[in-house]
């Protein structure tokens, strides 16, 4: 069981918007930390003054299941995930895995965002990874994707990095896979690929925490999806009970569009 307690993330008031505030000096200095500013936060999120981002969250993700964070855009999934990862320090609460502190070595994490170090192929890239795992045999794996290994990843498309980076954190062989919008930039059969990809690595014992803005995706494959609103997660959903979810999702659709409809002249 992999068990969130109770996080809760605020973000400062970057430099330049507290001068807009008419803050004193002594309280516009300190700007905003650079790890929050490369942790992946959207552009709402590090403007506000003391934004609280995760407000007391909870949530219980059981081992051997796919769970999916679903969530308007800003949000806080890639937040909640950075946190879950360790590249974000909640400022309380606990992460939990089997009854023991989460540790990053628990967690594979595949960002939304790759990073490649140019003028490298992707053989060369996936080999940083035999240290970890020096049983893994990249080349066989690639058959599920036929990547040119012998080309520059710099060459490569957003799905052919994709897929690359999707090869080497399998290759660590970790009990939880964090995926972050993994279908994006993928054709339709590397989708479905995908798809029967993590459903097998569930059925091995893995625990998969997945994030898509599709919602198809997520009812397909996940034993339980949780939608995060205002920092919390606002309702969970099991396998069977999915359409309660897309209804959700169409009546703050819906009232959204009504709001603007009705404001018109």
């Amino acid at each position: 069981m992999l068990q969130l307690i109770d996080i809760k993330l605020s973000f400062g008031l970057p430099s330049v918007a507290r001068r807009k505030e008419g803050l004193p000096a002594t309280q516009r200095k300190e700007g905003l930390p650079a790890a929050q500013r490369k942790a992946g936060l959207p552009a709402a999120q590090r403007k506000a003054g003391q934004n609280e981002v995760l407000k007391g969250l909870s949530l219980d993700l059981p081992t051997g299941t796919i769970q999916g964070i679903a969530g308007l855009n800003g949000s806080g999934k890639t937040t909640l995930l950075n946190v879950l990862y360790g590249k974000l320090k909640a400022q309380s609460g606990s992460v939990m895995y089997e009854g023991r502190p989460l540790m990053r070595s628990d967690i594979a994490f595949l960002e939304t965002h790759n990073y490649f170090y140019s003028r490298i192929t992707g053989a060369e890239y996936l080999k940083l990874f035999k240290a970890a795992n020096p049983q893994f045999d990249y080349l066989e794996w690639n058959k599920l994707f036929g990547l040119p290994l012998h080309h520059l990843i710099d060459a490569y498309s957003t799905g052919m990095k994709k897929k690359l980076a999707f090869l080497g954190i399998l290759s660590l062989q970790r009990p939880i896979l964090i995926v972050d919008e993994p279908f994006n930039g993928l054709d339709l059969e590397t989708n479905e690929t995908l798809k029967q990809l993590l459903i097998l690595l569930k059925e091995r014992g893995k625990t998969v925490i997945i994030t898509s803005h599709i919602l198809e995706t997520l009812t397909s494959i996940c034993d339980g999806i949780h939608y995060l609103n205002d920092g919390v997660i606002e309702h969970s959903f099991v396998e069977g009970r999915f359409d309660g979810l897309a209804d959700l999702l169409k009546r703050f659709k819906r009232d959204g569009l009504r709001e603007l409809v009705d404001g018109m002249k």
